[in-house]
């Protein structure tokens, strides 16, 4: 049975198709399931598919050579992921994992070549995501060698808040379960160095975490810390 193309109507990746063009770029594709905490795809695997996340939350993350993980970000609802294609890999460059249920459509990579011809529309705002996502990982880069860890962590909670976050009656909550590790991997510190933070924070006001759930009450305050030392 078709996949429905108001499941995709809308999405930025599709922005300006006509349904008949998503009805034909869904003709090749298959929705599927993974339960919180499923791998979708290995790191060095072979890049047989890609990927739209429908609904949920995906984790992209790396393995060293050492076995230390890194989480390179997370990917939101209506965000291709896996195109490594796109980028001439015959390998998917990282995991990436479900982290609460979620809803994907999956097509195959032989496909790829076939829409990006059909549809350059389907290329160019591709390739734009893939410079946001570039730009964002030379801001971590710059971050990382130039800040203090305390302007990287409240650096990352903004990140987290501008791609997921949803206002409250008590600050923006990051909308999907995080935990001090993943900021810790996502700030290039260790674990007991977040802890430490945000805890103080917590004292002062400032944000509310517990639950693999963080709430930042006071996002201008945390902007200041971001930026204190910038000028």
């Amino acid at each position: 049975m078709p996949l429905d193309t108001q499941l995709i109507a809308g999405f930025p990746v599709f922005e300006g198709f006509a349904a008949q063009d998503l009805a034909l770029v869904l003709a090749e594709a298959r929705s599927v399931r993974f339960a919180k905490g499923a791998i979708i795809f290995e790191q060095g695997a072979a890049a047989n598919s890609f990927y739209l996340l429908l609904h949920g939350r995906v984790r992209a993350y790396r393995l060293t050579p050492d076995g230390q993980q890194i989480v390179v970000r997370f990917v939101g609802p209506g965000e291709l992921f896996g195109i490594a294609m796109a980028i001439g890999s015959q390998t998917y460059p990282a995991n990436a994992a479900a982290v609460v249920d979620s809803v994907v459509i999956v097509w195959p990579a032989a496909a790829w070549g076939k829409l990006v011809a059909q549809f350059p529309a389907l290329a160019l705002n591709t390739m734009q995501t893939i410079g946001g996502r570039l730009q964002e990982a030379h801001t971590r880069m710059t971050e990382m060698a130039t800040e203090e860890v305390t302007r990287r962590v409240a650096h990352t909670l903004l990140r987290l808040a501008q791609q997921a976050g949803r206002k409250t009656e008590d600050g923006v909550l990051i909308d999907f379960p995080i935990t001090r590790q993943d900021i810790a991997e996502m700030s290039s510190t260790t674990l007991h160095t977040v802890s430490r933070i945000l805890s103080a924070w917590e004292q002062e006001g400032l944000v509310a975490s517990g639950r693999q759930r963080v709430l930042l009450r006071d996002p201008h305050r945390i902007y200041l810390l971001a930026e204190s030392s910038s000028k």
